[in-house]
């Protein structure tokens, strides 16, 4: 396998990773290029303003979720059909699981892909120092492979050109800088960035923003050395068998598109509803209630009674992950107002001031629709929301005594938003649970 490839990473959140990777997105395809972008690590909202720049769906990789095998693998099941592909890291280059980054982090993925990485440094209030800055992080492990910088942040051109002459002295070179301009932002809340669809990205004034190095950028894509062909990502697709609805609005939305294209590859026909607009459920064997923000859409949710006794009446499997354990739960709190929910699940959810995140191992403590009592699956949190202890938790974390979710075998409601392409067996039990038994599908 031999794509051209670049790595847009940085020293630290925030720098200007996704508002980069937009700019470039947009020149590439402006090209005639056909780019396929990537998101390292576990997020949902970043790739949706990736998506709208690049009109290609993006993918996630994270060398948690995946060993070496399956990342590569999932690396060519996005790349198919594309000249270029360009991955946005998370958080700083080195961040990750552990404080060596060798798990779950920028650095994991760019030694695997041999992807040459671009460094997205903020240059606000900075001159000579990013020189140090830069050939530190070029230096701190062999195996990644630092080509260059692009500067975010930039004062003016005459600020543009010290930070070049600066690299340049050390052998590195600037290949591209945006200016500091609030028309350039990508606004906020509490789980990140606000999704595209709430907002448009700025993607006319990214466009035509700063300076890029387009020649240069091509040049150093196209040294990536070729991958070892990896095996296909997806099973063989089955036939379809089992109709599974999914949650699908501004209240809910993030789901992995890998997991969504697995539940198809084995037989699943997605049909995705509305919690807010529409009154009964599609016909469907099973439900998923993804993550989102059901938090700022709490008074119209609650007031769609309809909807809520159609989730009610549904005797199918369910598995509602995050914003969906909250939709399931008896009412969820914003501020002093309390609006009732579907009701399916014990407890009432309360925003918090601080989130709880972080990547997940889980063991079933009984059985339910996507593994057996014993079962490991990986997944990650991040929320602000909190229920109480459940009666019934769903899971255990591995190597902890935490637990967490609630099930009664039929129903899985949890904070853990699930990885399943990390273990297909539990996306087979799904459907097998959903057709009528997991004997129909897993030994």
């Amino acid at each position: 396998m031999n794509l051209p490839r670049l790595l847009l990473a940085a020293p630290h959140s925030g720098a200007g990773k996704t508002t980069a990777a937009l700019a470039l997105l947009l020149r590439f395809r402006k090209l005639g290029l056909r780019v396929r972008p990537f998101k390292v690590g576990p997020d949902y909202i970043d790739p949706t303003h990736l998506e709208r720049a690049a009109g290609l769906r993006p993918y996630n990789l994270d060398g948690f979720f995946l060993d070496e095998e399956g990342l590569f693998a999932l690396f060519a099941h996005g790349a198919r059909g594309a000249d270029l592909a360009l991955i946005e890291g998370a958080m700083g280059l080195f961040d990750g699981k552990d404080p060596l980054g060798r798990v779950g982090s920028t650095a994991q993925v760019a030694r695997l892909l041999k992807a040459p990485v671009v460094l997205v440094v903020d240059a606000e209030g900075m001159a000579g120092s990013i020189a140090p800055l830069a050939l530190g992080f070029a230096r701190h492990d062999p195996g990644v492979r630092v080509v260059g910088v692009v500067a975010a942040r930039v004062g003016s051109e005459r600020h543009a050109g010290i930070l070049r002459e600066a690299l340049e002295a050390h052998g590195f070179p600037l290949l591209g800088w945006l200016p500091k301009d609030p028309a350039l932002e990508l606004p906020e809340r509490h789980l990140g960035l606000v999704l595209a669809g709430e907002v448009e990205p700025p993607l006319k004034a990214v466009e035509g923003a700063g300076w890029w190095d387009l020649e240069a950028l091509l040049r150093l894509a196209r040294s990536a050395p070729p991958l070892p062909e990896p095996p296909p990502f997806l099973p063989e697709r089955r036939p379809p068998r089992v109709r599974v609805a999914y949650a699908w609005d501004r209240a809910f939305a993030f789901y992995y598109p890998e997991a969504l294209e697995l539940l198809s590859a084995l037989g699943a026909e997605l049909v995705p509803f509305s919690p807010l607009a529409d009154e009964a459920l599609p016909k469907a064997e099973a439900l998923l209630l993804g993550g989102g923000y059901p938090e700022l859409f709490a008074e119209a949710l609650s007031e769609n009674r309809a909807m809520r006794e159609a989730i009610r009446r549904h005797r199918g499997p369910i598995l509602a992950e995050c914003g969906g354990y909250m939709y399931l739960a008896q009412g969820l709190w914003v501020g002093e107002r309390f609006f009732p929910m579907v009701g399916l699940v014990p407890g009432e959810a309360r925003m918090a001031e601080r989130p709880i995140l972080g990547y997940r191992e889980v063991e079933a403590l009984q059985d339910n629709p996507v593994a057996r009592k014993g079962e490991v699956l990986k997944g990650h949190e991040f929320h602000y929301a909190r229920l109480s202890p459940s009666p019934s938790p769903a899971w255990r974390r591995v190597g902890g005594e935490e637990v967490e979710g609630w099930t009664d075998g039929r129903v899985l409601a949890s904070f853990v938003h699930l990885y399943l392409p990390a273990r297909p067996r539990a996306a087979l039990r799904f459907l097998a649970v959903a057709e009528g038994g997991p004997g129909s599908f897993v030994p």
